[in-house]
Formats: C-alpha cells, sequence, structure tokens
C-alpha cells in the first residue's frame, strides 16, 4: 500500500502539545513487517505517559507519534520475507520498536510478522483480543516470576486494573490465595468474582489490613499501582515484591525482600497462550467501555481516573 493513502489516526505532534486525530500517511510494512487493518486498541498507562510527553529523553521519539501499544485487526499486506502470518487473518498484539511513532490508534498499524504477535482464536472478537495483550503479558510474566503455587498468599496491589485482573485469575488458578485491592462495592465483587480470597481497602492502610489477616506477613505481592516501598511491609521476611512499575531493584531498598521488576516480553507464545485461556473461558476481560476513534482523546483522559478493567478504542 502507498504512503500516499491516508488514514485517520491519534497523533501526538510535538512535546507539549495535546494529541489530535490526524490524516497520515498509511505505513508501508518493511521487511519482516505486516500491515495490519486495526478494528479496535485497548488503553494502557504506557500510552497515557507518551501522549503526555512524560518519555521525552527516555525514547526517541518520531513525530507524529501515533499513540498506542495493543492492537487487534485483519492482516493487509505483507513486508519482504513474510508468508505468515497470512493477508487476511485475524490477529492482535503489541506494538514493539525501540523509537516511538508507529502506534495502534489509527486505522493501520505496522507489526513484526515474527514477534509480538499472534492470530485471535475462533470465539474471541476484536475488542477482547485488543485488551488481551500488554495487560495479559505482564501479568503473565509477573506471576511466573513469582514463583507462585498452590498455597502462596499474594497480595494484587492494583487489582482492578487491566494487568491486576489477569494476575488476580492466573493466581487464583494455581491455588494461591489471593488479596485483592479494592474499593466501591462494585471493584469488590469484580475481583471476588475473578477468584480473589479477600480483599483489602486501597484507599485506607493495606499493609495493617493484610497483617490483620495475616500477622506474620505474606509471600508475595504483585505491585500494579500504590508506593511499592510501603506494600513492602505486608511482606514476610524474604518475601518477593515483583512489580511492573520499578524498574530497578535500587528503588525499593528495603531489607530481607526481593525485588524483581518486570519489563512484559509480549512474545508470541506468550500471546498464544493468553488467547487461549481467554478462548477456553480460563480467564476473562473486563471491557469497562469502549470509544470510537475520534475519541480516543477522551480515554485517554478517562484512563487516569482508575479503571474497573479495560478502556478500548473501536476503529470503524
Amino acid at each position: 500500500m502507498e504512503g500516499r493513502i491516508k488514514m485517520k489516526a491519534v497523533a501526538l505532534k510535538d512535546f507539549g502539545q495535546a494529541v489530535e486525530l490526524l490524516d497520515l500517511d498509511v505505513p508501508a510494512p518493511g521487511a519482516g513487517q505486516v500491515l495490519v487493518k486495526v478494528k479496535a486498541a485497548a488503553v494502557n498507562g504506557f500510552d497515557v505517559a507518551v501522549s503526555n510527553g512524560y518519555l521525552q529523553g527516555m525514547m526517541e521519539h518520531r513525530f507524529p507519534v501515533v499513540i498506542g501499544k495493543d492492537f487487534a485487526g485483519v492482516v493487509e499486506a505483507l513486508g519482504e520475507g513474510v508468508t505468515e502470518p497470512a493477508v487476511g487473518d485475524r490477529v492482535f498484539g503489541v506494538v514493539a520498536g525501540e523509537a516511538l511513532g508507529d502506534g495502534s490508534f489509527g486505522e493501520y498499524v505496522v507489526a513484526s510478522a515474527t514477534s509480538g504477535i499472534a492470530r485471535i482464536p475462533e470465539g474471541v472478537d476484536f475488542a477482547h483480543a485488543a485488551a488481551l495483550g500488554l495487560a495479559g503479558s505482564a501479568a503473565t510474566d509477573s506471576v511466573g516470576a513469582a514463583g507462585i503455587t498452590s498455597g502462596t498468599v499474594v497480595l494484587v496491589a492494583g487489582a482492578t486494573g487491566g494487568v491486576g485482573q489477569q494476575a488476580v485469575q492466573l493466581a487464583a488458578q494455581v491455588g494461591a490465595t489471593v488479596i485483592a485491592t479494592a474499593h466501591s462495592p462494585e471493584e469488590v465483587a469484580k475481583v471476588r468474582e475473578l477468584g480473589a480470597t479477600s480483599t483489602v481497602d486501597h484507599t485506607g492502610d493495606v499493609v495493617a489490613q493484610v497483617r490483620a489477616e495475616h500477622p506474620d506477613g505474606i509471600d508475595v505481592v504483585l505491585h500494579f499501582a500504590g508506593d511499592p516501598v510501603a506494600l513492602t511491609g505486608a511482606l514476610t521476611t524474604g518475601g518477593a515484591l515483583v512489580s511492573t512499575l520499578v524498574m530497578d531493584p535500587s528503588q525499593v531498598q528495603v531489607d530481607d525482600v526481593n525485588v524483581v521488576p518486570i519489563f512484559a516480553q509480549s512474545t508470541t507464545a506468550t500471546l498464544e497462550r493468553i488467547a487461549r485461556n481467554h478462548a477456553d473461558g480460563l480467564t476473562k476481560v473486563t471491557l469497562q467501555r469502549e470509544y470510537p476513534l475520534e475519541e480516543a482523546p477522551d480515554a485517554l483522559r478517562d484512563f487516569t481516573q482508575g479503571t474497573l478493567g479495560k478502556l478500548v478504542i473501536t476503529v470503524d
């Protein structure tokens, strides 16, 4: 597809500006890439950070930077050397790359054909598939790194968000005792539905609430929200804080705690696993709200107010 053909996309034109809906060239797939006609894209904290310019100086920005990591859609064209996936395949995944530029909040996106992409199983729609990639990968990697098994007592901090909800389900499935953060009756009901054994109110003293139930401390904190240093107070000696928000263990200087940063790897194998879990009913995704592409800036703003599940952009 020629670059002169235009598409609608939500992008950041420069630092200090608000994201907006623009007419941009449809990207051409390079060697080893596929062009995907986007049907849905999910909102993540990373997208909010990019749109607010928080990653200035940390990652290269190739303006205009199209926002969005998660995508689901149909393969439209193949780059050089690509035979799989095929044109017409329903796929989902996570946009990767060392620089920011191509994103999923548009009518088309280019993606690697060999990493960060997988076919969507039968019975899974585009909106749910779009919500699986980054959150599912982060949860899968976090639960795996924590070594959670039957009998493990784990606190999921940030349990009502996209990553947290996946982690609650994965931990519960292996027989762990899952304590989930929740505040409103709706939040409490949701995390219990997903397998939480008990809940603690994140608007109060989380550590005190955990210690009241487990005086000797717990084995693992899965940290997706809140103050990581404070949350280590819930751990027993030698316990683990596994975090998607801590970049380096030196950020949490607490004795007798194993701090494990997680940088989610959305490999094809991981994506296939989380998609199969969803298709087989082993895990579920809560779609809180869907927005048309032109309302993506509203979705980014709403995300910062807290969510009970995933916010998804649908592309017509």
